[in-house]
């Protein structure tokens, strides 16, 4: 088995005083790298997402620009490139991750694949190049990023869990609906402590 932790979003918006930020954020930040020193052999790569907006315009309708946000489909300015709150969330310990991704660069864009790396390769193509069969998932937002990226890995045929001590979610009802649709999917939900 070649295995690969998605850590999804930890960034300063997604988090406590963030422009959208989820309670518990913080802590998932945390919690994500006291579990990669934890156990430093698990994963044969860690990959970290970001969403990464423009700032110049509503990234395809992602920003409320000319109404107030419904948080469904548009939302609040947040995670401008380049600005403090798409950086990762100081508790993440970045020099864990091997490899990050971007995403929603002029475009509304939940799930990591679809982003690309630094290097423009996409991620689909990475997980094939370095033969990962097996995928965790951790991070923010349990019922909209973590949510698309989970359900998208579990699509392109690889074993998905995800760590369900390490996710952090916009609300209660709408996260335990997502924890649901991702176990009706087949994705396993596991303990961190697992």
């Amino acid at each position: 088995m070649v295995a690969a932790l998605f850590v999804i979003d930890v960034q300063n918006d997604f988090t406590e005083g963030g422009a959208l930020g989820v309670e518990g954020g913080a802590a998932v930040a945390a919690g994500i790298t006291d579990y990669l020193r934890a156990n430093p052999d698990r994963y044969d790569v860690v990959i970290a997402s970001r969403d990464w907006h423009d700032a110049d315009n509503s990234n395809g309708g992602h920003f409320a620009t000319d109404a107030e946000p419904n948080f469904v489909d548009t939302w609040p300015v947040h995670c401008v490139a380049g600005t403090p709150g798409a950086d990762y969330h100081a508790a993440l310990d970045t020099s864990l991750v091997n490899v990050h991704v971007r995403k929603g660069q002029g475009v509304p864009a939940y799930s990591i694949f679809e982003g690309t790396t630094d290097d423009g390769e996409t991620v689909p193509a990475l997980l094939t190049r370095l033969g990962i069969d097996t995928i965790d998932v951790a991070g923010i937002a349990t019922d909209y990023c973590v949510l698309a990226s989970a359900l998208d890995a579990a699509g392109s045929g690889r074993d998905v869990s995800v760590l369900t001590g390490l996710v952090a979610g916009v609300a209660p009802d709408s996260s335990a609906a997502a924890l649901a649709t991702m176990a009706e999917t087949g994705i396993a939900l596991v303990s961190s402590d697992a």
